[in-house]
């Protein structure tokens, strides 16, 4: 089973295990969050990532999932990029987080894409207007 490690801008990351557990009933095994606070030494929370890393894997891997590219929790997320057995998807949104639980059982480089596509296909106008 792939680990999921959420890495957000506080509180993001554990509203998103929030509604994961809402949407599964439970809080799935093997899901972490990281809150990251403001002004918190980003060196100080690559070291909790790294270490829950350490706990999620459970030799599958982990994705790391972060709110938006270029952000604090995303430069810190990319620092794990280089550990064995990491991948790092940025733009969360809860179509990835349920996808990447949803197909967890398959290997890492699946659940990336999975998580991926659930993003990109999570994306739908919602509206009454008649197409022409």
């Amino acid at each position: 089973m792939v680990g999921i490690l959420i890495l957000a801008h506080a509180p993001l990351a554990s509203a998103f295990v929030t509604a994961a557990s809402h949407v599964f009933k439970s809080t799935p095994d093997h899901l972490e969050a990281i809150d990251m606070q403001p002004d918190q030494n980003p060196e100080q929370v690559i070291e909790l990532a790294k270490e829950a890393v350490a706990r999620l894997n459970l030799g599958s891997g982990v994705l790391v999932l972060t709110d938006v590219f270029g952000g604090t929790p995303a430069n810190c997320s990319q620092r794990l990029d280089a550990l064995d057995h990491v991948a790092v998807l940025a733009g969360l949104s809860l179509p990835m987080l349920l996808r990447a639980l949803t197909y967890r059982h398959d290997n890492l480089d699946v659940v990336f894409e999975m998580a991926q596509a659930g993003a990109q296909n999570g994306a739908i106008r919602v509206d009454n207007r008649k197409r022409i």
